[in-house]
């Protein structure tokens, strides 16, 4: 059911952004700052130092095969297949944004060696052990199960495979009756990680927290007027509804970018 909701909230949100040049502007204004380049923008908050560090943490080459997970427009995978060389496997719950990171690779000339697919943290549908290096921005926070995408990250990884990601921490007492976020709200990562055999070798706290996040959602709420021009009422309201939700209720604890390996 969770799962329902999220993908048709995501399904309008995804559909309208192309054609919504003021979310565009406030989000790469706001949240990916000016260096990030265009043809790899996304609706996360990794900026370019992250997106590069997230690489240096992958220890990528051409001769493997990454997966991102939650990977929405593809974005930060494709910039990050642009510069390992490596292959590429996007998973996203919204069909629509698999069929248009789809796209995008082609545009962007990489689509001989991506591929997007439709699943979910925890029902990827890869072969077990058939990557080498796994990545996520800003998306496990919505996993219905935490431990158990954890436990699905750790099957399709080979031995000594890579897991980098960011993540938004939950407050269990804030994050209460938040459907969206699942049944698990998870304030440390390190745990369910460990259960699902990984070793742990960087946790920290992501730069800048809570900006981005209260900035860049105060601006796209003042624009309401310009956005459902661009986007329409039913993308808008998905997305406000999040926006809404995450101002008022703060259920985030802290942003982490986090790096770890499969025993």
């Amino acid at each position: 059911m969770q799962d329902n909701i999220l993908s048709s909230g995501y399904d309008a949100v995804f559909a309208a952004t192309p054609g919504s040049p003021t979310l565009r502007r406030l989000w790469a204004e706001r949240a990916l700052g000016p260096d990030f380049p265009p043809e790899f923008a996304h609706i996360s908050f990794v900026t370019l130092p992250q997106l590069r560090r997230m690489a240096e943490e992958l220890r990528l080459t051409p001769d493997q095969t990454l997966v991102d997970l939650g990977c929405g427009l593809g974005g930060p995978a494709l910039w990050m297949a642009n510069e390992s060389g490596a292959s590429l496997i996007g998973v996203d719950l919204s069909p629509v944004a698999v069929e248009l990171a789809t796209s995008r690779a082609v545009q962007l000339g990489l689509s001989s060696r991506t591929q997007f697919v439709h699943g979910t943290f925890a029902e990827t549908g890869l072969e077990s052990q058939s990557v080498h290096a796994a990545m996520s921005e800003d998306a496990l926070q919505y996993a219905p199960d935490k431990l158990a995408a954890m436990m699905e990250i750790s099957r399709i990884l080979q031995t000594g495979g890579r897991f980098v990601f960011t993540a938004f921490e939950l407050d269990p007492d804030r994050a209460a009756g938040l459907p969206i976020l699942g049944e698990d709200p998870v304030s440390d990562y390190s745990e369910p990680l460990e259960h699902a055999g990984f070793l742990v070798d960087r946790y920290e706290e992501a730069p800048g927290w809570p900006e981005p996040m209260t900035t860049v959602y105060q601006s796209l709420l003042n624009a309401k007027e310009a956005l459902i021009a661009e986007m329409g009422d039913l993308a808008v309201n998905a997305l406000f509804a999040e926006l809404t939700i995450t101002l008022e209720r703060r259920p985030y604890h802290r942003r982490v970018f986090v790096s770890a390996t499969k025993a």
